[in-house]
């Protein structure tokens, strides 16, 4: 019987500290997709950055074979 209790007592301990270090850990991710779109070969795509505050535009197609990020706004 004792030994029943320590071990849901260490269970309930070893959850406890887990729980309490996830949440410590931010888990967002670091940019979200808000849209995309293409015309005549060339496509677009936005994402944003809520930790900066920051929106950028990529750019990809046919002429270009790496997707060009170059494009970003801050937002007021």
């Amino acid at each position: 019987m004792t030994r029943i209790v320590a071990f849901t007592a260490l269970a309930l301990l070893a959850g406890f500290a887990m729980h309490a270090l996830a949440q410590r850990i931010d888990v967002r991710p670091a940019v979200t997709p808000i849209g995309s779109s293409s015309s005549n070969g060339v496509s677009f795509a936005w994402f944003y950055d809520a930790q900066s505050r920051m929106v950028y535009v990529c750019r990809g197609g046919l002429p270009a074979s790496t997707p060009d990020c170059s494009a970003s706004a801050r937002l007021p």
